[in-house]
């Protein structure tokens, strides 16, 4: 008989939120109105006005909380939300236990886009979700990018 799980699902956070402090919010505001002040200056305004729009969209973006999302590993493949990634998307997984805020599961996709899915992974079901999806594909030591470990780092 088959010991394989046939699914796990559980529910967490869509990533990891940290809190912003005032300063955090003057140290974005001076870096924005700094970087657009510079490309007025040098006669780009266009620019200046993205500048400032994207630090806007940053600052408002950084109070929102995370949504809640369902997470599921099936036979049949890898849910986030509401969006199936099947098995033949997938290339490889690997499950980073000693991450910073808890273990979390990368698989990395053939999508041009969405190389790296980064689901956080609770601790109970470690060896279930790894049981399924090891069934499925193949494990590889997987990172994630640079920068987005650094932007984890600022806060974002």
């Amino acid at each position: 008989m088959n010991d394989v799980p046939r699914a796990v699902t559980w529910e967490a956070p869509e990533h990891h939120h940290t809190e912003k402090s005032g300063d955090w919010f003057w140290a974005l505001g001076i870096i924005g109105i700094a970087a657009a002040a510079a490309a007025f200056f040098w006669g780009n305004f266009l620019f200046a006005v993205l500048i400032l729009v994207a630090t806007l969209t940053v600052a408002l973006n950084a109070t929102k909380e995370p949504q809640i999302l369902p997470f599921a590993i099936s036979m049949r493949g890898v849910r986030v939300g509401k969006e199936l990634f099947p098995y033949g998307t997938l290339e490889a997984f690997y499950i980073d236990e000693d991450f910073s805020t808890g273990p979390q599961l990368l698989i990395r996709s053939d999508r041009t886009f969405m190389p790296l899915i980064v689901i956080p992974l609770p601790e109970e079901y470690l060896h279930e979700v790894e049981d399924i999806i090891g069934s499925k594909l193949p494990e590889e030591h997987i990172e994630e990018p640079f920068l987005h470990t650094f932007l984890e780092f600022l806060g974002f």
